[in-house]
């Protein structure tokens, strides 16, 4: 699963434009008043206006064993979130290591390692070496309804997790993370999880999808 394109809904076009344009250095396409794309690899990530926008979970790939310069580099700019004292949070079961942080949204941002996925072209990090999207928060208290859906429409498969709590569903290069929110909240912060509506392009298997998530309900499409 190849995440293309996420779109995503924010109250503070002005604010987040300015940190991921000034602050993290992202190439910026499409400025509008009302929306921003910005390049992060081979995916976009496209924040569009909505009053009361809701927070996400959004994970972007960076190279393998990149974690500890990106740490240095993100440290710099904004304050990391660690787990039990550790600012690198070491998933082996996944043979990965995620770096979080938090944008102007409150939206929990990842960067996420994951071992032979793709070794690193610099000794140095910044904006410029994330690969692209890796993961988006799904909320909702169906889960299994929603594997369903997705595994029978597009063949993704059940990465991790069960349908009771957490369910990541998809594959290492790309996973929609799906909780129920009446039983869990978001990694590593414990903030409340909402069902924030978000629009979802990926190729999987030599197919394109349009994925909408809108107030629960999960519309899906092949191009």
């Amino acid at each position: 699963m190849k995440i293309i394109k996420l779109t995503i809904y924010t109250s503070n076009i002005k604010d987040q434009l300015e940190f991921y344009r000034d602050e993290l250095g992202f190439d910026i396409d499409k400025y509008s008043e009302d929306s921003f794309e910005i390049i992060a690899g081979y995916s976009i990530l496209r924040f569009e206006f909505r009053e009361n926008a809701t927070p996400y979970h959004i994970a972007f790939h960076i190279p393998d064993r990149q974690e500890e310069v990106a740490l240095e580099w993100l440290d710099n700019i904004v304050p990391v979130i660690g787990f039990n004292d550790d600012k690198i949070v070491d998933f082996p079961n996944w043979q990965a290591k995620s770096i979080y942080f938090y944008d102007r949204d409150k939206n929990i941002m990842e960067f996420i390692s994951r071992r032979d996925f793709s070794k690193p072209e610099s000794a140095i990090f910044n904006s410029g070496n994330i690969i692209g999207v890796a993961e988006i928060g799904l909320v909702t208290q169906h889960i299994k309804e929603k594997f369903k859906k997705l595994n029978l429409q597009c063949g993704l498969a059940q990465f991790d997790g069960d349908f009771e709590r957490f369910c990541a569903i998809g594959e290492a290069s790309g996973l929609l993370i799906t909780i129920n929110n009446e039983k869990k909240d978001w990694f590593p912060t414990n903030d409340k999880a909402y069902s924030s509506d978000f629009k979802l392009k990926f190729e999987h298997h030599s197919k394109t999808f349009q994925l909408n998530y809108s107030q629960n309900e999960l519309k899906i499409s092949e191009n």
